[in-house]
C-alpha cells in the first residue's frame, strides 16, 4: 500500500465532497422527546468523515516514507522508504477548527537511546 501528494489531494476533495452530500442527504427519524440512537448514528458518521479528511492533511504535511506511511515520492533506489528524520521526528496533535482551518501542534521526540534507523522491508 502506497500514497501520493496527488492522491492524498484528490482523496482530500472526495471527502470533502462526501461530507457534503452527506449533511444535504442525511435523514434522522425520531424524535427530541427520547433517546435518539439515530442522531447519535448520525452525529457518528459525520465524525468519520472528519476523521478521514484530518488522516489524508497529516499524511501530506510528512515528505517522507517511515514505516507503513509509505509516499511513493519518498523511497530509496530499491524501493524502501526513505525516511527524513531530521525535519519528522515528531508526534502531531491537530486542533479542529472548521472544515477548512485546523492547526498542526508539534512536539518533538528525543532518541536518547536507540536512534532511529532506515528499516528494510525486503
Amino acid at each position: 500500500m502506497s500514497r501520493n501528494r496527488e492522491g492524498l489531494s484528490e482523496a482530500v476533495d472526495r471527502i470533502r465532497e462526501l461530507r457534503d452530500e452527506y449533511w444535504r442527504s442525511v435523514r434522522v427519524p425520531g424524535t427530541g422527546q427520547e433517546l435518539n440512537q439515530s442522531l447519535e448514528r448520525a452525529g457518528r458518521v459525520a465524525d468519520y468523515f472528519d476523521l478521514a479528511e484530518l488522516m489524508c492533511r497529516d499524511a501530506l504535511a510528512r515528505d517522507e516514507s517511515c514505516g507503513t506511511h509509505f509516499r511513493e515520492e519518498y523511497q530509496t533506489a530499491e524501493g524502501e522508504a526513505m525516511r527524513n528524520d531530521e525535519d519528522f521526528a515528531y508526534v502531531a496533535a491537530w486542533e479542529f477548527s472548521d472544515a477548512d482551518v485546523s492547526t498542526m501542534h508539534q512536539e518533538n521526540l528525543e532518541f536518547n537511546n536507540v536512534p532511529p534507523s532506515q528499516r528494510s522491508y525486503k
